[in-house]
């Protein structure tokens, strides 16, 4: 809504409120990978948070097995049928079966709002190392392999031992959040403000996807040395 001064001119549009947040109570969330630890943690805490959340395994009766441990109304299926029957799609697979998944599940996916929150990483014996993919990052590789989606990034430096302690009321952290159109995050951003204790937090384009991925062994660094679940808070905002 643009508004005039005193001498009746039009003056600019007022600045948008970044905190103004869609409504995403009512939107279905599939994992892709929600047997594994991570994937299995946000599967809980979002149903915990109320929103219905389908698992999705490359094994349906795996899938159904978590989902039936998760309770809180968790479905589980095949990865073809929660990619299908969802609204978002979060994808927690491990990094080494990243892109053939999404390459299996394009039509799946085509329309579907995908946040990635895979890290690639390699483990030596000096600990934690960030792997740099041929796309540049994880995000931007599953941006190439679904033309048809849209992909953001999310959910990355998240403990998945704090995210399954059924004990733990609110997780204490923001969400760096990535994407190419504002309407897309904002979104995602609303889904992490869903679980107790969390914040979205916009930090820029797909193409800054890499240091967001990577900054993890730096987290595992930091957790190893103190023995701690370390999440992040970004200051000021």
């Amino acid at each position: 809504m643009t508004s005039t001064d005193n001498a009746g001119n039009a003056s600019k549009p007022a600045a948008r409120d970044p905190w103004d947040l869609p409504d995403v109570s009512g939107l279905v969330v599939g994992v892709l990978g929600g047997t594994g630890d991570q994937g299995r943690g946000l599967a809980y805490r979002l149903a915990r948070a109320g929103q219905k959340v389908i698992i999705g395994s490359r094994a349906a009766e795996r899938a159904r097995s978590a989902a039936d441990e998760l309770g809180l109304g968790v479905e589980g299926a095949d990865n073809a049928e929660c990619a299908r029957r969802s609204d978002i799609v979060i994808v927690a697979v491990p990094w080494d079966g990243h892109a053939k998944t999404l390459d299996s599940l394009r039509a799946e996916l085509a329309g579907k709002l995908v946040i990635d929150c895979v890290n690639p990483l390699g483990f030596d014996k000096q600990g934690a190392y960030a792997l740099k993919p041929e796309e540049g990052s994880a995000a931007q590789q599953a941006a190439a392999l679904l033309p048809e989606s849209r992909v953001t990034a999310a959910f990355h430096h998240l403990s998945a031992v704090l995210l399954q302690d059924e004990s733990i009321e609110e997780i204490d952290t923001d969400v760096m959040v990535l994407g190419e159109v504002r309407a897309d995050t904002d979104l995602v951003q609303a889904l992490a403000g869903r679980i107790p204790g969390m914040r979205g937090v916009f930090a820029g384009r797909l193409r800054n996807a890499h240091q967001v991925e990577s900054l993890v062994a730096n987290l595992i660094s930091v957790n190893r040395r103190h023995k701690a679940h370390a999440g992040l808070r970004v200051t000021d905002v």
